[in-house]
């Protein structure tokens, strides 16, 4: 007989393993790319799609029913075009980025607004601190996906650098 050495979390007590495998997997197959998960990805230059697997990440829409439901992290892919980024931001909570193809330029940035770039390939990640101002760019001349882990299962909405950004940055979700 085996015992599992750490109690179930009361959402998976007397949950049957087949309940918790059909909610606990996530397959690309099923996830439809995202286009307006964040308000700057309206914008040219700014323009992405999220794949959203666990949790809602850094978008903070959490009704798709294909998304394995999140404890105390987020996991979505991204995609993006050659020539297109995201805005500088923060979040509450540490985000990481790991590449899986392609290449991604990153940054960090000081409250000066100097900023300090550097180039991921595949299998490297970079990991940013809570409240340091960050983001990204795809200045290769081919698509880039990465993983996206953000360390709260509902983290707030990216805290923009501009301005009129972060005034707006919840109007993706009222629209969507």
């Amino acid at each position: 007989m085996s015992a599992a050495r750490h109690p179930r979390s009361p959402e998976q007590e007397g949950v049957s393993l087949e309940d918790i495998m059909a909610r606990c997997v996530g397959r690309y197959k099923e996830k439809t790319p995202d286009w307006a998960a964040f308000e700057d990805a309206k914008i040219e230059g700014y323009k992405r799609a999220q794949h959203r697997f666990i949790g809602a990440g850094g978008s903070a829409k959490h009704d798709d029913p294909t998304v394995i439901p999140a404890g105390n992290f987020t996991l979505s892919i991204m995609y993006v075009e050659p020539g297109q980024g995201n805005a500088a931001h923060t979040h509450e909570v540490e985000e990481c980025f790991f590449v899986l193809q392609g290449f991604l330029d990153v940054f960090i940035e000081d409250e000066k607004g100097e900023q300090l770039w550097t180039r991921l390939g595949p299998w490297e990640c970079v990991a940013c601190p809570t409240g340091v101002i960050h983001g990204f760019e795809n200045r290769s001349l081919e698509p880039v996906y990465f993983q996206v882990m953000l360390g709260r299962g509902k983290p707030e909405p990216m805290g923009y650098k501009d301005e009129k950004l972060f005034e707006r940055r919840d109007a993706h979700i009222e629209t969507s």
